[in-house]
Order: structure tokens, then sequence, then C-alpha cells
């Protein structure tokens, strides 16, 4: 996958377009792995610390070095001029939908005119409401949307709206990337249309990958159009490739909203490496490895997973993360504070970055109880639990 990333982006350069890459930019990724290595010792690691860190580093940094190249690349390119993607693959308004979603439905409503879920039985105007997109190569029938919709309908006070984007991100990446910035900009004319059926504030709108960036920039988009702030937007592992602070596709942070909150599980490689939320949780530290993986593109994927099991009732105090600098910090007791929930419970007066470690199977959440919700196993949220 990481081949055709690289090639994706190459193949819309013009033949005669040259970079210039430093020492320094090529040992970016290192030093992001180095940072979690030895980041607040002094004093002998544990060897258990020590083989996460040869792990990290013959599986990770590769895909680190990689990402970095690509988000020169694609960074430089962008600066020379947008709007490069085939008219074909360009978005339009009409094609961007929202996929209500009850336990045993899906019902779409045009993005241009969701009125319609004004007259959907099964649309509650008073409950929040949760908007999801996922990121690069998907389409909006997914086992993320799946799965989140089942917990969020699980719940039973939340309408769970998946964002149908076509096939926009589902083309190169590069061509992807641009286009989450049009998606974003047709997403806040819809969250605009629907404040006269819900309270916005009681909206959420989160996103993967890909999916997070174009949260950033619907919130933007919807700040410029009406003159107010979103509450309320959740970025998973936000994509790092193409996206950066200030630049012609910036990255979602802080400013973009009310609350904004991060989580990192493969920072430097496919996700955002530094901390632009209000709070920012990163999973093992700042490396690019989840424990549950063995590969950098699981440990990017893994992220939705950890939100959905905090979603359920009997786990939203499953992930609990102090404010600290680093995994070794933590593991030897040197970050001080009470510890605070990752993911659905996250208090909105967060500040800071967090650290937290999860199992290497489900439950994830090192802080699950007797009472823990097996996503995969329970019936609650699905269409099993009404027949």
């Amino acid at each position: 996958m990481k081949l055709f990333f690289l090639i994706s982006l190459f193949s819309i350069l013009h033949t005669n377009f040259a970079l210039e890459f430093t020492a320094q930019d090529l040992l970016y990724s290192l030093e992001q792995i180095s940072e979690g290595i030895i980041e607040s010792a002094p004093g002998p690691l544990r060897p258990d610390y020590v083989f996460k860190t040869i792990k990290n580093i013959v599986e990770g940094l590769p895909n680190q070095i990689v990402s970095g190249i690509t988000n020169i690349i694609c960074s430089a390119v962008i600066a020379k001029g947008k709007d490069q993607t085939p008219d074909q693959y360009d978005p339009t308004l009409g094609d961007i939908k929202f996929q209500f979603r009850t336990p045993c439905d899906k019902r779409e409503y045009s993005v241009a005119d969701p009125s319609g879920l004004a007259d959907d039985d099964d649309f509650d105007p008073d409950k929040n409401t949760v908007i999801f997109s996922t990121g690069w190569t998907t389409t909006v029938n997914n086992e993320r949307q799946d799965a989140l919709a089942k917990a969020y309908n699980c719940r039973g006070d939340t309408n769970y709206l998946a964002l149908d984007m076509g096939n926009y991100i589902n083309t190169l990446y590069f061509w992807s990337s641009e286009n989450t910035d049009k998606i974003g900009k047709y997403l806040a004319e819809g969250i605009q249309r629907l404040e006269s059926i819900i309270d916005i504030g009681k909206l959420h709108i989160m996103g993967h990958s890909l999916g997070a960036q174009i949260m950033g920039s619907a919130a933007r988009y919807y700040r410029d159009l009406t003159g107010k702030t979103l509450p309320y937007v959740t970025g998973l592992d936000p994509a790092f490739p193409c996206f950066n602070e200030g630049e012609e596709l910036t990255v979602i942070s802080s400013s973009d909203a009310d609350f904004v909150d991060i989580i990192h599980t493969n920072p430097g490689g496919s996700g955002q490496p530094q901390a632009f939320g209000d709070v920012d949780f990163y999973v093992g530290g700042k490396f690019p490895v989840q424990d549950a993986c063995n590969d950098p593109q699981c440990s990017h994927e893994i992220v939705w997973q950890y939100y959905t099991e905090s979603v359920y009732p009997n786990n939203v105090n499953d992930f609990l993360a102090k404010r600290c600098n680093s995994l070794n910090s933590l593991q030897e007791g040197k970050c001080v504070g009470n510890e605070y929930p990752m993911g659905y419970a996250v208090p909105h007066t967060l500040r800071g970055r967090y650290v937290l470690e999860v199992n290497a199977e489900k439950p994830y959440g090192k802080n699950a109880t007797a009472d823990y919700t097996n996503p995969d196993s329970t019936v609650c949220g699905s269409c099993e639990e009404f027949e």
C-alpha cells in the first residue's frame, strides 16, 4: 500500500519538477522514534521496553520515512498550485450525503437538503447527533461505520450520521487529500442547514485519518459561514502526509472548534506526529506500532476500535490516561496528576498531552471492569436486539 501511496503522488508531478531533501527532513521520523525511546530516562531501560523499541524501529521506521518524504512532496506540489484533481474526481455537492443509521436500516439525505431528516420517524432532534467520516480508500458502507453506528445505537441517546463521500477519497492519495477541503466545505453547508433541525450545541463531528482532516475543514468553513464555532470535533489518528499547520491543506487543530480532542496511534507514519488538539492522547507513547499490531497500517486503523470500545455504556472509563511526555515516564511512575478517560467520556475542559497504555487484545482498555461490553459479541445496538 505504501508503494501505491508514493506512486500516486509521483504520477501527478511534472517531469521537470525537482525536490531537494535535507538530512534533517529524512531524519525527522527517526527523531520521533528516538524521543519515544529515551525521553524521560535516565536509568536503564527495561527489557520489555527495549524489545518494544526494536520492534518499532524495524516495523515503524520505514513507514515513517516514507510518510515524511510523501508529506514533503505533497506539500511542495500543492504549494505550486491547487485543484490538480481531475474533473471526474472533483467532489460535487449533490454527491455528498448524510447516511442516517438505525439498528436495522440506512437512509440517505443530501447535505444540500437534509430536511428529510426532520420527517424521519427514527431521527430524534432532541438527542445528541454524531457525524463520522472514514479515511482514504473507504466508502460509506464499511466496518468502521458499522461498528460505531452499533455502539452509538446501543447507547440510545444519539443520532448516528455516516458521511457518504462517494468515491472522492477512494482515489489516488494526493487527489483524495485535496478533496478533503472541498468535502469539508460542503459538509459545513450541510451542518448549517441542520441548524433548523437539531441543536448544534449537541453536535459532535469526528473522523479517522483523511476523515479527521475533513472534519477540521468543515469546522473552519462553518465558522466562516456563520461566525460561530462548532462545539466538538474529534480526530482519530488524523492523516499526516499533505497536511501541515498553516499550509494550503492545514491540519485539524484546537482552533477549529470549542473543543478538539485527537487520538494518536501511528504518529509520524500515516498519522500526525504533533499535538495540535486541545488535548492529544498518545496511545503507547510516540511509538508508531501498537502492541495489538505487527505493522504500522494496523496501528493507524486500530484507533477506531479503541474509540468504539469506549462508546459502550459500561466501557466509558476503560481508557485512562495521564498527562505525560512519554511512555517510559508513564511506566516509571514519573507522571503525576489524575487519570482522565480517552474517547467517549473525555472531559471537555482537559488540556495538554496525555499518554496511556492499552492491552494487546480486547478489551483494549486496561481499566475494563467485569461489566465490560465486548463490541464483537454484544447484540446491543444491532438489529438482532429487536428481532
